[in-house]
């Protein structure tokens, strides 16, 4: 009889430590889930700055464009003006 108490005693040891690890992974679960939700935050930050800077790049491409066009465009008129001879 006292066999089966020892026993039951151990099991119950076991169960307490079965319930201790579910409840360790139980709050590491709920803390991973809450890093993925920050990552996931940080990911569509980072893809709407990737986003932004991809629209200035093509902007300074255009301004960069304008710029060599309007320098052609002076350059051709201080020509014709030293052709003048001024």
């Amino acid at each position: 009889m006292t066999s089966e108490l020892e026993r039951i005693k151990i099991l119950e040891g076991k169960i307490g430590q079965v319930v201790d690890h579910i409840h360790k992974l139980t709050t590491e679960n709920e803390k991973l889930r809450q890093q993925i939700k920050e990552f996931r935050t940080e990911k569509k930050d980072f893809e709407e700055s990737t986003r932004k800077i991809a629209r200035m790049d093509e902007e300074m491409k255009k301004y960069d464009g304008e710029r060599e066009l309007l320098k052609g465009k002076i350059e051709a008129i201080i020509g014709e003006i030293d052709k003048l001879g001024l």
